[in-house]
């Protein structure tokens, strides 16, 4: 595979050879190699779960250039797994604490900080002076953007994904093998997969998924190895057990096939269907605030608490007088609820709790609510001393 970088035209400093010493030693990467590091330009999007061992070991590694996009904050529940911030970060930018801790890492490593939201206006503006762009998202719309903008600019697109026990990466290259599209031409329905808030992760598996980026995308830069082109590794982290999978390019494929019919960056939240789902749950589902349920307990007015979390979540904490049915306990059990009694559901973020009580609408229970922001906006605005997570 032919190298991304051109010739090496600049020099090691001798602090740089030393630094760089246990590289320089190696054939594979030597004073060429590590040339190339240091004049490429890789853009890693996100810095979080993936996007902390990515940007940590690629300015380790000397890569010359790394631009990063985010816009989120450092959050109590990051410091499980993203490991470039520390608790001293939280609340500040998530940008500004991955900068500093690559600066102490590597003076030698220009950041560069996108402190924005990936969207198809600006995305071909960002990452067009990039050799290589690395994945580090959690959500399916963002996903189909950056394959579709690497794909019209030719660059190759470093993907990794997490989920609880179990990961995914692969190096989608157009010019050499399949793009995302051509293994998921469509995004699955909203609210089937999860996210890691609602799903959790195992905090280790980000740095193993994040390492193997880091890995694809300085042996892309040197031109060393056999990348994952054309193939999707897939990591069961509870059994420790690596597969693989061949991918094939789909000659249909709309952005990379034969006669591509995505020519210009869409609307990603429509494709994936997003906009329409959160427009239909506020449409359709009654709400109660958690000022209001809690009048309704001081007031002694009678209704029904449910709770459709999962038990072990129960266990973490609970709103008092709650009834746990899971949600995919819901429709087996609903004939222990009384369609005449006021209802409220909730879960960790209001998120399951609508789809269950969207089920409990359609089977005829009428007075239903859903608490709005569930048990996390519980804790913000009733009850400071129940646990969040």
């Amino acid at each position: 595979m032919a190298t991304l970088t051109e010739a090496p035209v600049a020099q090691l400093s001798k602090d740089e050879i030393l630094r760089y010493s246990r590289h320089l030693i190696m054939p594979e990467v030597g004073m060429d190699g590590q040339l190339k590091l240091k004049q490429a330009k890789v853009l890693c999007i996100g810095a979080g779960g993936l996007g902390s061992p990515l940007a940590l070991y690629l300015a380790a590694a000397g890569v010359g250039t790394l631009g990063i996009v985010d816009f989120d904050v450092v959050d109590f529940t990051n410091l499980q797994r993203q490991v470039i911030h520390d608790t001293d970060d939280v609340g500040r930018p998530k940008l500004k604490s991955a900068r500093e801790t690559i600066g102490d890492i590597n003076p030698n490593v220009e950041v560069i900080g996108y402190e924005t939201r990936l969207t198809s206006e600006n995305a071909l503006e960002i990452f067009k002076d990039y050799d290589i762009v690395a994945d580090g998202t959690d959500n399916f719309p963002t996903r189909y953007l950056v394959n579709d903008a690497c794909v019209l600019l030719g660059k190759p697109n470093v993907y990794a994904s997490i989920f609880r026990f179990e990961g995914q990466a692969s190096v989608f290259y157009a010019k050499e093998g399949p793009c995302y599209r051509c293994l998921y031409p469509e995004p699955p329905p909203p609210g089937l997969v999860p996210s890691c808030a609602e799903g959790g992760v195992l905090g280790v598996l980000p740095g193993i998924m994040g390492s193997v980026q880091a890995l694809e995308t300085i042996k892309m830069i040197l031109g060393n190895g056999r990348p994952l082109i054309g193939r999707l590794l897939l990591f069961d982290a509870l059994n420790l057990k690596f597969r693989e999978l061949k991918l094939h390019k789909n000659p249909d494929c709309p952005v990379c096939g034969k006669n591509p019919t995505i020519k210009q960056l869409i609307d990603y939240e429509q494709f994936c269907g997003i906009r329409g789902e959160e427009l239909v749950e506020s449409a359709n589902v009654p709400e109660i605030s958690p000022a209001e349920m809690k009048k309704w307990m001081d007031e002694q007015r009678p209704f029904v608490l449910v709770d459709v979390r999962e038990p072990h979540e129960f266990q973490i904490c609970s709103i008092p007088g709650s009834t746990l049915i899971p949600l995919g306990d819901v429709p087996k059990r609903m004939n222990e609820l009384n369609s005449a009694d006021e209802i409220v559901v909730h879960c960790r973020s209001g998120m399951r709790s609508a789809k269950a009580v969207e089920l409990l609408m359609q089977a005829g229970f009428r007075k239903i609510h859903n608490l709005k922001g569930g048990v996390l906006a519980w804790s913000d605005q009733v009850d400071p001393s129940m646990p969040k997570y």
